[in-house]
């Protein structure tokens, strides 16, 4: 069916709201292809409708299949009558993760009619289709929205997704459900004025409780626990969190706010990001640092000063007068015979995909789905199993999964056999198999290493041995980000990783920050320790030994951040990092030199590096290693409470790395930190050889703003002057890496 037909056989069917924006949309590209409106403005348009460039230049999945080449451009950039052969993403936002099997079954046709037959599941409970056609996206934005879906302000500078926990509603722990708020506060800022000028996203998320992971609030932009006092409900409000290349902690915005206040005060704190919030520079832009800037108490005077002049808005609580119309109910369907003796492998799946609700009688279960990745044909299929067991009462999870409720407990082995017979009955769910991961390389433009490969990869060998696995590690967190963008959550993992690379005897090769300790409970409650970086291909390595160490060596029932926090940065990176973090040569062992599921030479993607032959300086190589451990010896003090010395390394780090890539140019660097630093601006910052892709030049502006103003105080300033200067090492070897590339292709030129 053309674009044209579906539009005419959809009219009256959409929200008119919805229905103009895909016809603005639709008038947007066509303007765009005639040149009539500015590329930079046409992205930012198409960002906040969920239509996202991607990466295609490997072509690869991560597991080991090669896709196929389809022609779904979205770049526009080259301007009109040029042929396009870029693949796009569009991400599709389900508030709070809720779905009916009508909305999936539309989701499943778009993904096999316009994508590669896969609904991706997010961290943040959305879905995305890859290599979409602009020209297509009008009509899928139109199919969507006549289910009541819609893709506006799932990407760009807006209000993304709403996510909530997944067991509102029937957990046993709750305050109260908060899904109707969720969905309330969706509604109310989709497109909402007051949130039309931030400088960066905004994401909200809500949990019903604050012992247990629920929304992971204390990692949000803006967070809403349940909260009950003096018998009326309200919530515990945070402010200013987020995770990327600098992580913070939320903040407590009010201990209180009652319910009716919910939305008058997410609009004033809109209003104080929107007005004051950093525009300029992107990468201080989050609602982060201007919470840090300014310092909870200004923030909170301000936003209650900003609520006291808001004008009247009926909405604030309508939705209070409706807000049973979210109770959900069992199905109303018999219940199936319970079968007398399931198996070992039902009693596996019972252990760790199911848990009891609050409610007697009923079972929540959860479908694992490794790599969050889900093809049209089970979507349909696992549409029809909701339908027979439980209705419309679905959910997606922040760790990639769905979560059907309101199951009978006497329907279990019945409705264990029909998802088997989908290959959606894979036990584990929660556990240490269940890992979560970023698209990575796989898509992703910034994506430095394999995070999908990786994954896949830790999956295969701990499945291998789940069932002997001690019960001590069954339960805890992996997650992989491709980058130090934390799309991964790597922050708040058990153990974490990220991706970055080095160079190695001219070659670039694939590798993996090492971060341990963080927090999935308490919302989110501590971020992980950033041990060092290993090659990718001896990730599982780091895993088998921190798992075998922490099992062997706990006391008693120390947890594995109670472990991390007594063994110390040190001893981790004795047993994890300096044995591992050997790379043999490339005559010796190639296999280093590729990424998983991807076989051929690992390469920076869009730099295009290939061998790196004819440009090892061995000055650049020795002060990037004293960098490295340098940083290391930084992130020790922050860790032993020495704000001082740690302000002192990362700022040292920075200095030798930058000289290392100074040497590039000049065999001998200015001895003084004033002329070095100013050489380093002028051949590599003013050039943009050192602006970095991922972050746009934000690590050597760290560089530049501590030579300038002098030591940081206060805990967070040096924990964020640490942690940029490790990925300033990062982006100093990108940029080692960049050089040498494009010496070689004057080489060959």
């Amino acid at each position: 069916m053309s674009a044209q037909e579906w539009k005419d056989r959809l009219a009256g069917t959409m929200p008119s709201d919805l229905a103009e924006e895909c016809d603005l949309f639709e008038a947007q590209i066509e303007l765009r292809k005639q040149g009539k409106i500015d590329e930079r403005v046409f992205a930012e348009t198409r960002l906040r409708r969920g239509a996202y460039g991607q990466r295609y230049d490997n072509g690869h999945r991560s597991d080991g299949q090669t896709l196929q080449r389809l022609e779904f451009p979205t770049d526009l950039t080259k301007g009109p009558d040029t042929e396009w052969d870029a693949p796009g993403m569009l991400r599709i936002k389900i508030p709070f993760g809720g779905f009916t099997p009508e909305q999936l079954e539309v989701m499943a046709d778009l993904a096999e009619e316009y994508s590669d037959e896969i609904l991706h599941v997010t961290t943040r409970q959305d879905i995305q289709l890859h290599f979409i056609h602009i020209d297509d996206t009008p009509t899928i934005m139109r199919r969507l929205a006549a289910v009541d879906i819609t893709t506006r302000e799932a990407c760009g500078n807006s209000v993304r997704n709403v996510t909530a926990c997944h067991l509102a509603g029937v957990c046993r722990t709750e305050t109260f459900d908060v899904t109707p708020y969720a969905d309330a506060l969706m509604r109310f800022l989709l497109g909402h004025p007051d949130t039309g000028d931030f400088g960066r996203k905004f994401k909200p998320a809500f949990s019903g409780c604050a012992g247990e992971a629920c929304g992971l609030v204390r990692m949000h932009d803006f967070g809403a626990v349940a909260k009950v006092q003096d018998g009326k409900r309200g919530f515990e409000i945070f402010v200013g969190g987020g995770l990327g290349t600098s992580p913070y902690q939320a903040k407590v915005l009010a201990e209180f706010c009652p319910e009716e206040e919910l939305l008058p005060l997410v609009q004033a704190v809109s209003r104080v990001f929107g007005r004051l919030g950093e525009k300029t520079n992107r990468n201080r832009a989050r609602i982060k640092f201007l919470v840090a800037k300014l310092g909870i108490e200004e923030f909170t005077r301000l936003v209650n000063e900003e609520r006291e002049i808001l004008p009247y808005d009926p909405r604030w609580t309508a939705f209070l007068d409706d807000i049973d119309r979210f109770t959900e109910s069992p199905h109303n369907r018999p219940a199936h015979t319970p079968s007398a003796d399931g198996g070992d492998e039902l009693a596996r799946w019972r252990a760790t995909n199911v848990q009891a609700q609050r409610q007697e009688g009923f079972t929540v279960v959860e479908i694992a789905l490794p790599l969050g990745d889900l093809t049209s044909w089970q979507a349909r299929r696992l549409a029809d199993v909701c339908r027979e067991f439980v209705g419309d009462t679905m959910r997606f999870t922040v760790e990639q999964n769905i979560v059907l409720r309101w199951v009978r407990d006497g329907d279990l082995p019945a409705l264990y056999e029909a998802l088997a017979g989908i290959g959606l009955a894979a036990a584990g769910a929660g556990t240490i198999l269940d890992v979560t991961t970023c698209p990575g390389t796989d898509t992703c433009k910034l994506g430095i290493s394999s995070s999908r490969g990786l994954a896949a990869e830790l999956r295969e060998r701990l499945a291998a041995t789940a069932y002997e696995l001690d019960e001590a590690i069954r339960g805890l967190k992996i997650k992989v980000s491709g980058c130090f963008n934390s799309c991964g959550q790597h922050h708040v993992a058990d153990i974490g990783f990220f991706g970055n690379s080095r160079k190695i005897g001219g070659h670039a090769v694939p590798h993996f920050q090492v971060v341990l300790g963080g927090m999935w409970q308490d919302n989110g409650g501590a971020f992980g320790l950033a041990i060092g970086s290993v090659p990718s291909k001896r990730i599982p390595e780091v895993v088998d030994r921190i798992t075998t160490s922490f099992v062997t060596g706990r006391t008693g029932d120390e947890s594995f951040q109670e472990y991390c926090a007594r063994i110390g940065k040190k001893e981790l990176a004795a047993m994890l990092i300096t044995e591992l973090k050997q790379v043999p040569t490339y005559e010796e062992d190639a296999s280093y030199y590729s990424d998983w599921g991807d076989p051929r030479e690992f390469s920076m993607g869009d730099y295009g590096v290939g061998e790196c032959a004819g440009e090892v300086i061995s000055r650049t190589d020795m002060d990037l290693s004293v960098a490295e451990s340098t940083v290391f010896e930084a992130s020790v003090a922050l860790e032993d409470g020495d704000l001082v010395r740690a302000d002192d390394r990362a700022y040292a780090a920075m200095l030798t790395a930058a000289r290392g890539i100074v040497a590039l140019r000049i065999p001998n660097p200015p001895p003084a930190d004033d002329d070095m630093v100013a050489a380093f601006k002028a051949h590599f910052v003013d050039t943009e050889l050192f602006f970095d892709r991922f972050a746009g030049g934000k690590f050597a502006r760290s560089l530049f703003s501590r030579h300038a103003d002098g030591p940081v105080s206060g805990p967070d300033a040096v924990r964020e002057l640490v942690e940029e200067s490790q990925l300033f090492l990062d982006a100093a070897h990108q940029c080692q890496i960049k050089v040498a590339a494009a010496a070689q292709q004057e080489v060959v030129a």
